[in-house]
């Protein structure tokens, strides 16, 4: 990593993480493979910022702790990359698992739960849903009817955000930026 740490992915360590190589790995990751409108990709470190806002919005009296976990629901991409699903089960290795593991070593750095209670995964994928519908409207290119059918039409009650694709030193800022908040609370 650009900090120094040197990762084992099949067995990281939470001493080995670091907030600056997540938001500088996940800045650089582009959500919908680059398949955007604009001068830059939509990252996974504004996707994540997006997710926990709306996480926020759809349940306002969430604890600060799964708020954290909520922005940091993709972190394992920093180093993995955002693969889609279908590939994730073709390549042959349990991934899930090594995900899994790898999102267990980030919270245990800075002092979340291994693992995520059910009840906000479901949360959090509710929100990765409407993060996808809006992204998909906004930046893919899909039309309405055909993000409703993939990921649900998001409520009427949240506010439609402007998503706009940032410069990498822009959406790693962002992101640490957002980080910082919530850590420091």
């Amino acid at each position: 990593m650009l900090s120094g740490r040197r990762l084992d992915l099949l067995e990281p360590s939470p001493l080995d993480i670091e907030i600056t190589d997540i938001a500088h790995g996940l800045a650089r990751v582009a959500r919908w493979n680059g398949q955007t409108k604009g001068a830059h990709a939509f990252s996974v470190a504004q996707h994540s910022v997006l997710v926990e806002r709306l996480v926020a919005e759809l349940s306002p009296r969430l604890s600060r702790e799964a708020r954290l976990m909520a922005l940091l629901h993709d972190a394992p991409e920093y180093v993995v990359g955002d693969l889609i699903s279908p590939f994730k089960a073709a390549v042959g290795i349990n991934y899930k698992a090594l995900e899994e593991r790898l999102q267990a070593a980030i919270h245990l750095r800075f002092g979340l739960p291994a693992h995520i209670p059910a009840a906000l995964k479901t949360l959090f994928k509710r929100a990765d849903h409407i993060s996808a519908y809006y992204e998909a409207t906004q930046l893919a290119g899909f039309e309405e009817a055909e993000a409703r059918r993939l990921f649900g039409a998001p409520p009427k009650a949240l506010k439609t955000p402007r998503l706009a694709p940032q410069a990498t030193a822009e959406a790693q800022d962002l992101f640490l930026g957002r980080f910082k908040r919530l850590y420091a609370q």
